[in-house]
């Protein structure tokens, strides 16, 4: 199988509400829009991925989505987000694998997980050898 792309694909309740959440309120830029204006979708950049929002699911169907997403400063994040009313499901700490790791949610219940790399992890050192 040769894979030319790829991105996530987010089926929420509430459509308009879930795609400015992520329009908006983390500020991801839109990489496309298509669909009708009641069944618009949005695709928006994430990082070296795509996140596609469109289509619904059940009311009361729970998303099984996590999103992890590589941030410069997890707290400086939090701090911003917790400014917009978005509730901190947790607080940034360092995890026993080196990570710094902060968790909020979108208006929909799906889990968000922000990372920041610190300076001497591992993921930062090329271990190659030459």
């Amino acid at each position: 199988m040769e894979i030319l792309s790829s991105r996530v694909l987010l089926r929420p309740v509430n459509l308009p509400e879930t795609q400015a959440f992520y329009r908006d309120v983390l500020g991801l830029a839109v990489s496309r829009e298509f669909g009708t204006a009641e069944h618009a979708g949005l695709v928006f950049f994430l990082g070296n991925g795509l996140l596609e929002v469109a289509g619904t699911r059940e009311v009361g169907s729970d998303s099984s989505l996590v999103l992890w997403l590589q941030v410069r400063d997890v707290q400086a994040e939090l701090e911003r987000l917790s400014g917009l009313g978005v509730g901190i499901a947790r607080e940034a700490r360092t995890e026993p694998w080196g990570l710094i790791e902060g968790w909020i949610q979108d208006p929909d219940g799906t889990r968000i997980v922000l990372v920041q790399v610190p300076e001497d992890h591992p993921i930062r050192r090329d271990v190659r050898t030459l």
